[in-house]
């Protein structure tokens, strides 16, 4: 039914329990695996004139958030693994993280996108946004909502 699945991951402990279940679910169908981080694209200080010494250079911080982000996705990798399943993953930086989301399920031709929610609701929905829910609402692919024991 499902062959190529995408699991993002932001490192969290409610992600890396989604991807868990997001890998045993894959397993049930022998299906693919694609992992995903976005990270947030770098932001320039307000006064680049005045920069601190210690501020970080655009590459600097690339290289730091990729090897951020390659640990996270490392950690998917190894439990694909050891589940028999072929394992692809991707850091991208954005900061439109549904949009990231949803260009890497299409571009690595997933048919599922299986995505934790921490469960937030009410104002601190309404404040913080929810990348599931901008997903849920504008992936044309199925979205698998999991909700982590976790979750807070």
């Amino acid at each position: 039914m499902f062959s190529r699945i995408l699991i993002p991951t932001d490192g969290s402990a409610a992600s890396a329990e989604t991807g868990m279940a997001g890998i045993r679910f894959a397993q049930k169908f022998d299906a693919d695996v694609v992992g995903i981080f976005v990270a947030p694209a770098f932001q320039y200080p307000l006064y680049i004139q005045t920069m601190p010494p210690a501020y970080l250079s655009d590459e600097e911080y690339r290289n730091s958030m990729q090897t951020v982000g390659e640990t996270y996705l490392n950690e998917l990798r190894i439990m694909a693994t050891q589940a028999g399943l072929h394992f692809t993953a991707e850091v991208v930086f954005s900061d439109a993280v549904a949009i990231a989301i949803i260009d890497a399920a299409r571009r690595f031709h997933c048919d599922l996108v299986f995505i934790g929610s921490h469960g937030r609701s009410g104002c601190q929905q309404l404040f913080l946004g929810s990348v599931t829910l901008k997903v849920l609402s504008a992936c044309p692919l199925p979205v698998l909502m999991y909700r982590p024991a976790t979750a807070t």
